[in-house]
């Protein structure tokens, strides 16, 4: 891999299958909300699940892209710079949601969780793959224990809670904090191997699909722009009675 590129066209790749799902997800989920579906997509399998695996996908992604920025671009000014951008489109998806659910709005959403988990793991990154066994160890931890004393706000941002907090996005710090740090542990490993790609992926960074490649490097835009356009689409079909 050339030392002046910090990208992978198999990270983008993987990013952008994840991003076409979220669009799926949430386009089913607009039609429940708009009454076209009966679902119960907060609480239900498979639902649950599906969510669970495209947050997964994208804060490990989040690890491994951690590792190569500063493998490649390390100055804390391009960090801050990056950061700054997520920071401001968590800060429109709160302003957004609330015009949108009011009370239900989103205040810790995957964006935000991002916000703040590059800035808690980004010094992690000197400790390289031990990071995958620090990763399972805040997984476990974040799933196993409970406690009321964090059902509250802003208590519940760490998680930890007995119950989940009415909004429609939440993504605490714990259990996911460990999925980023795996994706760190990870992300070190495949630095140590000099980026090879794996031949049975070769294919996808050597010739990646084009949409999926599109999806993955504008992937921030898409989230923003998405469901503006899909929420919109689906209240003009209402309206004109379709």
């Amino acid at each position: 891999m050339p030392s002046s590129s910090p990208r992978l066209a198999l990270v983008d790749v993987l990013r952008g299958f994840a991003v076409a799902q979220m669009i799926v997800y949430h386009f089913i989920y607009d039609l429940n909300y708009y009454g076209w579906l009966k679902l119960s997509m907060l609480t239900d399998q498979p639902w649950v699940g599906w969510r669970t695996a495209i947050v997964t996908q994208f804060v490990l992604l989040v690890g491994v892209g951690l590792v190569l920025r500063t493998s490649f671009k390390p100055g804390l000014r391009d960090f801050w710079r990056r950061w700054s951008q997520i920071a401001t489109a968590a800060l429109l998806v709160s302003v957004g949601s609330a015009a949108v659910f009011g009370p239900r709005f989103i205040w810790f959403g995957i964006l935000h969780f991002v916000a703040a988990a590059l800035i808690l793991v980004r010094p992690f990154v000197r400790i390289g793959p031990w990071n995958v066994a620090v990763g399972l160890a805040v997984i476990a931890f974040g799933m196993l224990y409970a406690n009321p004393l964090f059902n509250d706000t802003p208590a519940n941002i760490i998680g930890l809670v007995t119950f989940k907090p009415k909004t429609e996005d939440y993504v605490p710090l714990l259990p996911w904090l460990g999925v980023v740090l795996l994706g760190v542990g990870l992300g070190s490993v495949w630095q140590q191997r000099d980026w090879s790609i794996p031949p049975a992926l070769r294919l996808l960074n050597d010739r990646p699909p084009r949409i999926l490649l599109l999806l993955g490097t504008w992937a921030l835009t898409v989230y923003l722009v998405h469901q503006p356009v899909l929420m919109g689409a689906l209240w003009l079909a209402r309206r004109i009675g379709l």
